[in-house]
């Protein structure tokens, strides 16, 4: 009795054994951290730069307008840092995964970021409805506002600009600034903030408006002298609003909608910002579908809710207000003239972008072209090498600014003809590229220790 009964008790065990066993996938496939498949509905996966505000009200908005529709849509936001990582990281997964990389979108970036990535082939086209092409300029002031074959579209208006802090001003004696060229002035010194053209498509947006404004020998005399003023180049363009509204800097190059939004929040009294009058460019900010988009459709709907006149309105009104983001204030100028019209009274963007005055200088294909190339350059000259131009700079100063010293800090490493010359091999001849940023930093630290020597030892402190 008893050995039937362990026997029956053992078989008993043995079927719980092979339950347990055979149940353990299932119960590990639902505890196990689902990251990839949706709480609920489909999901769309999209890389941005854009910050945080931005994410959330499109991502909120855009699961809104298709629940409206019946469809249950969850937004998932991949953020790699800033335009230029953003375009590494596509391009890095691209090569590893070239039929698609499990994202469907791209948002955010300006045109030449996203001509970057069309360019290679990465991009698929969106086509257009016979609303939007009627609503939607083709072009901005001869720029273009999307790609002819449909692959990237304008999202949004960007001008570029410089944003003050008015106390600041005031207190060290500074005079406001209105262009480009006050901010390279010996007094301003450690108080000017610029974020990295290395890491931020806003900020190299910056730099290249300032070659083409002012020419190519000009410009980039007048660019080592802004980037010797800073107190240091930060990793994000939206540090430098920050900073600025701190005090820790007394004006920055800043992108309009984060110099409005810092504005909005801290008010006019505080702060200042202005467009420098003929010197800048207004341009778009983009969105694109990536080539072997997971979900082809959503990301399809997600372009046209952006350009839709609902989906402009976000960037447009004050928060809170119908049709306006809920949280975030955005203050981005709509690519939709029409909507400046209809909504007049009701918006936080100050700017008709659309009855400004277009300026004519800037060459979006050439920037594109050199965009890369351009990083390097200054990479080499004025960022990595940013502690030895700032001893230059100061021992310049003591020596009473001599022309001949300002010349040698300021001279171009090379011509644009040869910058151009080497722009259409850069990508391409990684040594070609290596040997060459090698020897430009040489040469400017060479430059810069021999103002310092030929102008006597710096001195602690800074101008001011």
């Amino acid at each position: 009795m008893k050995s039937s009964l362990a026997r029956h008790l053992g078989t008993v065990a043995s079927v719980l054994v092979l339950v347990i066993i055979a149940a353990l996938p299932f119960v590990f496939r639902r505890s196990r951290p689902r990251a990839q498949v949706p709480a609920h509905g489909a999901k769309l996966v999209i890389i941005s730069s854009h910050w945080e505000g931005v994410r959330q009200e499109f991502g909120e908005a855009f699961s809104r307008w298709m629940a409206a529709q019946g469809k249950a849509v969850r937004v998932e936001w991949l953020d790699v840092g800033g335009t230029v990582d953003m375009v590494k990281f596509v391009q890095s997964e691209f090569t590893r995964s070239p039929q698609g990389i499990g994202i469907d979108l791209v948002f955010g970036g300006g045109v030449e970021a996203h001509r970057h990535l069309a360019a290679r082939g990465l991009l698929a086209p969106v086509a257009l409805t016979d609303e939007e092409k009627r609503d939607l300029p083709a072009h901005y002031g001869g720029m273009p506002l999307r790609d002819p074959e449909n692959r990237w579209f304008g999202a949004a208006l960007s001008g570029f600009g410089i944003l003050y802090n008015k106390a600041v001003i005031r207190r060290m004696g500074f005079a406001v600034p209105r262009s480009w060229e006050d901010l390279a002035g010996p007094k301003l010194m450690t108080w000017v903030g610029s974020g990295n053209p290395k890491s931020s498509g806003s900020t190299h947006m910056v730099y290249e408006i300032v070659l083409q404004a002012y020419g190519w020998d000009k410009g980039w005399r007048l660019l080592t002298r802004m980037a010797a003023n800073l107190r240091s180049f930060s990793q994000s363009s939206a540090e430098v609003p920050r900073d600025v509204a701190l005090g820790e800097v007394a004006c920055g190059m800043a992108l309009d909608s984060y110099a409005w939004s810092v504005i909005e929040s801290k008010g006019e009294k505080r702060l200042g910002y202005v467009l420098p009058e003929g010197r800048t460019v207004i341009n778009p900010d983009a969105v694109a579908m990536l080539r072997g988009a997971p979900h082809r459709r959503l990301a399809e709907a997600f372009v046209h809710f952006v350009l839709s006149r609902r989906g402009q309105r976000l960037w447009m009104q004050p928060k809170g207000t119908p049709g306006g983001p809920r949280r975030f204030l955005l203050a981005r100028m709509s690519v939709r003239p029409k909507l400046y019209s209809r909504e007049t009274g009701h918006l936080a963007v100050k700017v008709n972008p659309f009855r400004w005055k277009v300026v004519s200088f800037y060459d979006s294909r050439l920037a594109s072209r050199r965009w890369d190339l351009l990083n390097d350059l200054l990479s080499a000259c004025l960022i990595d090498s940013h502690e030895q131009l700032q001893h230059a700079w100061r021992a310049v100063m003591q020596a009473g600014m001599p022309p001949a010293g300002l010349e040698e800090l300021t001279r171009p490493p090379l011509s644009e003809e040869d910058l151009v010359g080497l722009a259409a091999s850069w990508s391409g001849d990684p040594e070609l590229r290596s040997r060459m940023v090698l020897r430009w930093a040489e040469s400017c630290r060479s430059r810069y220790q021999n103002l310092v020597e030929r102008y006597g030892k710096q001195r602690s402190g800074c101008g001011g």
